[in-house]
């Protein structure tokens, strides 16, 4: 029996996937378990026009990623800190005051695609990765400066 698989399924295959199964698997668990779809000329037809749609969707996130990143590329954010000697910072710049600077640019990001690994804790200029789209990355110029 062939089937088209509507789950990720570890050892047999992954969403859109045509798998030949036995048949009492394909009829007594995959189907009855929503896990799978029995392979019909019109099933195949359906899937493919699924998998067609969201090719173009995940494209057109990604094109919206890469225009971000070129809006986040040319932009230099600035964040005032107070600092003592040795122009360390008292606290600490965390995700949290990238995203508030990124916001006073007028662009808005949820400060878990910040990828800071420590918080800066000295005044500088640094340059922060910021992951937009699995395949897109922007790297945003930050200045930390004595307020």
């Amino acid at each position: 029996m062939k089937v088209i698989l509507t789950q990720d399924i570890t050892g047999l295959g992954s969403i859109g996937d045509l798998v030949a199964v036995k048949d009492g698997f394909g009829r007594n668990f995959l189907i009855p378990e929503g896990k799978a779809i029995q392979a019909t000329s019109q099933n195949m037809k359906k899937v493919e026009h699924q998998k067609r749609q969201i090719r173009e969707k995940l494209s057109k996130t990604k094109r919206e990623a890469e225009k971000l990143s070129e809006r986040i590329e040319n932009v230099s954010c600035t964040v005032a800190k107070s600092a003592g000697e040795e122009d360390k910072l008292f606290g600490s710049v965390t995700s949290m005051d990238i995203e508030a600077s990124l916001k006073l640019e007028g662009i808005e990001i949820d400060r878990k695609k910040i990828i800071l690994p420590d918080p800066i804790k000295a005044l500088g200029i640094y340059q922060i990765p910021i992951k937009l789209h699995p395949e897109v990355t922007a790297t945003l110029k930050l200045w930390v400066v004595k307020e």
